[in-house]
């Protein structure tokens, strides 16, 4: 049994802060997917919601709630939350439904109505929750976390403001390209420079916003594929949903401690690194194969971490790697050529998705004057808390 699965259909709802309800985002997403793959509602077998946890119970059953949205009518329902991994955790799921023979056609849809504000941890008392007692105890906030991962870098691999900035100044130009963008404005290093600190090193330029979005996938299998007129469709050919190896000896989100490795040696890869090789080794291919790359900059200085543990370069040299113009349209790998997370925001539950589609929109060569020339494979990565890997990788 093949492991491909095909990409009939993607769908964005435009990233922003609109002060609607996530449902309506999902919803529009969700038909612009059917619509790309000439598909009705009807013909869908089976709907998986990535879940938001914002949203009061209908979040937390976010696939039946877009079913009803846009129409009961018998299909399998699934809903998954991985955090910011929720997407691909639903693309997983998707594709296991369709390689497993109970479904043909998967609709797959997150969306997100974020809050004002950088995330925090919903109130009450829960000791048990590390995110919860990282924000209680430590007073460590996702920027302080941004701001001392920055730090890390710049100590141990000599990275500067101005290469953090030049992540921000490519990204900003890629997303000036992108209508289903939330900022489309290009930017300058003496801008990124000028705004104000939020977690020192990073200015508010080096950090992501929150955002309202959604995005939707419809997958299939190839034969449902080719019987509905797609001979060549785009295919996932890895979905990698791995969790660290103990002992976990680097300090992330939303953990306060490291493993002790006194007594059992490290692995060989950090849990980012592998998330990645997990996919590799799925596909069957390796970094150098790759055309293009869609990752989780939540900072400027955690996009050029993921250029390390993609294997796009040995490890301390991401910001070489960036200033040589490698990571840039026209570049050996592009990196966020929708315009990342810096010219989006974090929708959770979409994102993972969203990355998906603009890998589909640049393998098809439909990603208009962000078009990466002759784009053939294309990696995703990006994590949730609580140890969720998210990476996937999809080829025509």
């Amino acid at each position: 049994m093949t492991a491909d699965v095909a990409v009939l259909g993607v769908g964005l709802h435009p990233w922003g802060k609109w002060g609607r309800g996530f449902v309506e985002y999902g919803a529009v997403a969700a038909r612009a997917a059917l619509a790309d793959a000439g598909l009705e509602w009807r013909d869908i077998g089976s709907v998986v919601g990535a879940n938001t946890v914002r949203g009061g119970y209908p979040g937390q059953v976010a696939g039946a709630t877009f079913a009803k949205a846009l129409g009961w009518q018998g299909a399998r329902v699934t809903s998954v939350y991985a955090a910011c991994a929720s997407g691909a955790q639903a693309i997983a799921a998707a594709r296991a439904q369709i390689l497993a023979g109970l479904a043909e056609a998967v609709l797959v849809v997150g969306a997100d109505a974020a809050p004002k504000g950088f995330f925090r941890p919903a109130g009450g008392e829960r000791p048990e929750d590390p995110d919860w007692l990282r924000f209680r105890l430590l007073g460590a906030t996702n920027p302080a976390y941004f701001g001392l991962y920055a730090r890390r870098r710049m100590a141990v691999h000599g990275d500067t403001l101005e290469d953090f900035a030049l992540v921000k100044v490519k990204n900003a130009a890629s997303g000036a390209l992108n209508p289903h963008a939330r900022y489309r404005r290009r930017v300058t290093v003496e801008e990124v420079a000028a705004s104000a600190v939020v977690a020192d090193p990073l200015r508010l330029l080096d950090i992501c916003a929150t955002s309202d979005g959604g995005a939707a996938l419809v997958l299939s299998s190839l034969e449902f594929a080719h019987r509905h007129g797609a001979s060549e469709p785009v295919r996932i050919r890895a979905v990698s949903t791995v969790t660290p190896h103990y002992p976990s000896t680097v300090l992330d989100l939303p953990d306060i401690a490291t493993d002790s490795a006194a007594a059992v040696e490290p692995p060989e890869r950090s849990f980012r690194a592998s998330i990645a090789r997990a996919a590799y080794e799925e596909a069957g291919i390796g970094p150098e194969e790759l055309s293009l790359a869609e990752v989780y900059d939540l900072s400027t200085a955690l996009e050029l971490q993921w250029y390390e543990d993609l294997g796009l370069c040995g490890e301390g040299e991401a910001a070489k790697l960036l200033r040589e113009g490698a990571t840039a349209p026209g570049g050996r790998i592009p990196v966020n050529a929708s315009g990342g997370l810096a010219s989006f925001g974090e929708a959770v539950p979409a994102q993972a998705i969203a990355q998906v589609c603009e890998l589909t929109w640049q393998l098809r060569g439909e990603a208009g004057e962000r078009q990466i020339t002759g784009a053939r494979v294309g990696i995703t990565a990006n994590q949730g808390l609580f140890g969720h890997g998210s990476s996937v990788i999809a080829l025509r």
